[in-house]
């Protein structure tokens, strides 16, 4: 499954992992199948319609299914996700050679372990990691499978079968495979060692042309590390990144959202509030209206902040618990 934005898949499964590579594990796959290229155009009323057609008069039709799970881990409303877990399971069961349902439920379940807290996570983990395997397994050109193991084995501890070596090797076999793939792979490990700098060349290196899968990653990856600059507070760094993916990726939101957030953590609020606008233009995400309400809150623009907090509230994916409790808590205070 190729993302649309970060990926879903790329879950922070559990809290010792949640660092600035977390930015990474925050999206929505689109894989290679029927409905892919409508799921990178975020035309995601359109799929919902088209899927819910198919699924009616064929209810075991893999794409439908996998894209299905997609759409529900897209609106991340943890309510849906016992659904989402069903639907990739009927995936499997109709078709238990298809490497897409099985990463489909890896990404189910690594977004109900994230949900559930870190009892239920480890309690998860042998079902993630197995399930990611075997799509590994299935079909070993399922680079975003791949991926997502590599970040199984990161942040998973190793009475669960995680450990760096076992990252190592996956690393070292993708590259015998696709060496951008491996490069990129490896680079994921190099940004979770903090060698930051070392990850970044690597990942600007690799040509991505022709792939999807490797252009999502790729982009992702540079998001991750702008982020990792931004909390090193190595802005000029972090703003060179993200003009970077602007340049890259003009008809997607992450560099703009990446280079609102860098001058926002300077302060500098008026500066980030039409590069989240540009954003949200893009994809209109729950987080990118906190961010935007919270600059215009800066701003003293009251009105502006209301609607976009408001919007917040709405938008998907639905925001954190914390971040939703914020939002509501400075309503309050705009309004009162």
């Amino acid at each position: 499954m190729k993302s649309s934005f970060s990926k879903a898949s790329h879950f922070p499964l559990f809290p010792v992992a949640a660092s600035a590579l977390c930015l990474l594990l925050t999206a929505q796959s689109a894989g290679a199948h029927e409905y892919s290229e409508q799921l990178r155009a975020k035309k995601y009323a359109d799929v919902e319609r088209a899927v819910s057609a198919r699924l009616a008069t064929d209810p075991t039709n893999a794409d439908a299914l996998i894209a299905k799970t997609e759409l529900i881990l897209n609106e991340g409303r943890e309510s849906r996700l016992e659904e989402a877990s069903k639907l990739a399971e009927q995936c499997i069961a109709a078709h238990p050679q298809n490497s897409e349902c099985h990463e489909a439920l890896g990404n189910v379940l690594g977004t109900k372990a994230v949900s559930a807290g870190i009892m239920s996570a480890i309690g998860y983990a042998g079902k993630i990691r197995d399930a990611f395997q075997k799509a590994v397994e299935l079909d070993p050109k399922n680079y975003d499978a791949r991926f997502s193991l590599l970040q199984y084995y990161l942040q998973a501890p190793g009475f669960v079968g995680g450990g760096s070596g076992k990252a190592q090797t996956l690393a070292a076999d993708t590259a015998k495979i696709n060496p951008a793939a491996g490069k990129l792979l490896q680079a994921q490990i190099d940004v979770s060692d903090s060698k930051t700098a070392k990850a970044e060349a690597d990942v600007l290196a690799v040509n991505t042309a022709g792939s999807p899968s490797l252009a999502d990653m790729q982009r992702g990856l540079l998001s991750g590390i702008g982020i990792s600059y931004v909390q090193q507070k190595k802005f000029a760094d972090a703003e060179r990144v993200f003009r970077d993916l602007q340049q890259r990726y003009p008809d997607q939101e992450t560099g703009f959202y990446g280079l609102g957030r860098t001058l926002q953590e300077q302060g500098k609020q008026r500066d980030a509030i039409p590069l989240f606008e540009k954003a949200i233009s893009i994809e209109a995400r729950s987080n990118f209206y906190y961010r935007l309400g919270q600059c215009y809150q800066a701003a003293n623009d009251k009105a502006k902040a209301v609607t976009a907090y408001e919007k917040a509230l709405s938008a998907r994916p639905e925001l954190p618990k914390k971040l939703k409790s914020d939002t509501a808590d400075q309503l309050k205070t705009l309004k009162g």
